[in-house]
């Protein structure tokens, strides 16, 4: 199976969706026919990222906003504390009905996106699937679950809560007989102590009386642990999350289809602003339904498969969120979120999140290489979308070497400026850099071939320096494996 695609090649000097900038954007853009995980999943640690199935670069010096590839190590990751107070918000609605009357922090609606259908770009009047096996050149190449982001859009991830002011209602002073008010400090040193005083009666208790290891019970509460606490069995509402493949041949995904385009419109028009023809069926399919991803699985894979897949979440019998996700061989990606804005208060781009990495660490379970969250792109320069950081241990992308680097060192760096190499050792290079341009493979009359044979049945032809930048792009591993359609 291989990867097709079409060189768009660079677009700069178009709005930027992060600081509003008329001109600052500039990116690298191709269109995918289709797409292979691993060739995705390889393309993403290069700064990739697809908008349906246009794949696009930022060009990290150029553009105004510079956009970090992010993964959050999804087996390591602990819950801060305003990620435990979404979810028990979340429960206590789900528990009690308690609808927080705080509104969604719009200041943190999302990542714009380089979207197709705003960009301009067009899908290709041809299509070059088809492939003359015969034709091939002798070429040598290398080789349902329970658990589960603008003018463009990707995936919205609320950061913040807000509380609401109450104002006091008039007393008659202190209550003589209750005890004196303290500090919140020192109530807090006192429990410290008490807990240290604790510990140290357990331990002369176990030394003298030693007991069953107690080591599972100390260890901190787990993230399912709190997306499932305080949930009676019989809840006032029911959630369930359902993961369905972005295919119009599943019938589960066809049965939700409509439903599904008509929230993310109701989401676009008044979460973004949209007019509705922004963010009709035909948008709506075109950016996420239409995937170049093809369904793969593996004996080593998770057993939903590779692909695009939509985790729908159904309330009541109600789809009132959705999160597209792509499930690659080393991480979960997301895509996507688009929710009910009457639930906003309810910080669902949050708790998708939370619920995604913990997804993230069921799929590992049945494929253990598959550990990563990958959260979009981290845009230092913009503090609305610096909330992507919260979600620890992270790493972000060198723009340089394309190694991963934790994001504490990397924040010093982005504070000076926001374009910056994070991989600190100055002889680090890229160890994918392009070093043969003959061994790069086009897709030419149906037939696949290296560009060394392309170039001698072109001759005369003048694409070498266009050919060069998609090549030295893509890194030189993907460049011998995915087809460079050539008209």
């Amino acid at each position: 199976m291989y990867s097709i695609v079409e060189l768009k090649g660079v677009k700069c000097g178009y709005r930027c969706g992060y600081c509003g900038n008329a001109g600052g954007k500039a990116s690298y853009g191709m269109w995918s026919h289709t797409m292979t995980v691993q060739d995705y999943q390889d393309l993403i640690d290069r700064g990739w990222r697809r908008s349906g199935k246009y794949v696009y670069k930022p060009i990290m010096n150029k553009t105004c906003c510079p956009q970090y590839t992010i993964r959050c190590h999804a087996l390591n990751f602990h819950p801060s504390k305003t990620h435990k107070k979404t979810l028990k918000k979340v429960n206590r609605f789900l528990s009690k009905g308690e609808m927080p009357v705080e509104k969604h922090d719009e200041g943190h609606e999302g990542e714009p996106m380089d979207s197709v259908h705003e960009e301009g770009v067009q899908p290709p009047p041809q299509d070059p699937l088809k492939i003359d096996h015969s034709e091939v050149q002798d070429i040598s190449t290398s080789p349902d679950t329970d658990t589960t982001n603008s003018a463009a859009p990707t995936s919205p991830r609320d950061d913040a809560e807000k509380t609401t002011n109450v104002t006091p209602k008039p007393g008659k002073g202190a209550d003589p007989n209750r005890p004196l008010c303290r500090k919140a400090k020192d109530l807090r040193k006192e429990r410290r102590l008490q807990k240290e005083q604790q510990k140290q009666q357990e331990a002369v208790s176990s030394s003298v009386n030693p007991a069953p290891s107690k080591s599972a019970s100390n260890q901190p509460k787990s993230l399912e642990g709190f997306i499932t606490e305080s949930l009676p069995s019989d809840p006032l509402h029911r959630l369930e999350v359902r993961l369905v493949p972005v295919s119009f041949e599943d019938p589960d995904f066809l049965a939700s289809y409509e439903e599904s385009a008509a929230l993310y419109a109701r989401y676009q028009m008044t979460v973004h602003g949209d007019a509705p023809y922004e963010c009709g069926e035909s948008q709506f399919k075109r950016f996420l339904c239409d995937s170049p991803l093809e369904a793969e699985t593996a004996p080593d894979g998770p057993d939903v498969g590779y692909g695009s897949f939509h985790q729908q979440y159904w309330l009541d019998g109600t789809i009132v969120a959705v999160g597209v996700l792509d499930i690659l061989p080393s991480c979960v990606s997301s895509v996507y979120l688009y929710y009910h804005p009457d639930f906003s208060s309810l910080s669902l781009g949050t708790y998708s999140a939370l619920r995604e990495i913990a997804f993230t660490r069921q799929l590992q379970q049945q494929s253990p290489k598959l550990s990563y969250y990958y959260l979009g792109f981290y845009v230092h320069s913009c503090p609305k979308m610096r909330y992507k950081g919260q979600y620890r241990p992270s790493d972000l992308l060198c723009p340089e070497t394309y190694t991963w680097v934790p994001i504490e060192r990397c924040i010093p760096r982005l504070d000076i400026s926001a374009y910056s190499r994070l991989n600190e050792n100055a002889q680090a290079g890229d160890a994918r850099a392009l070093k043969e341009l003959s061994r790069v493979l086009v897709l030419h009359r149906r037939t696949v071939m290296p560009y060394a044979a392309y170039a001698r049945k072109r001759k005369g032809s003048n694409d070498e320096k266009e050919v060069e930048q998609y090549a030295s792009l893509v890194g030189q591993t993907c460049a011998e494996r995915i087809l460079l359609y050539r008209a």
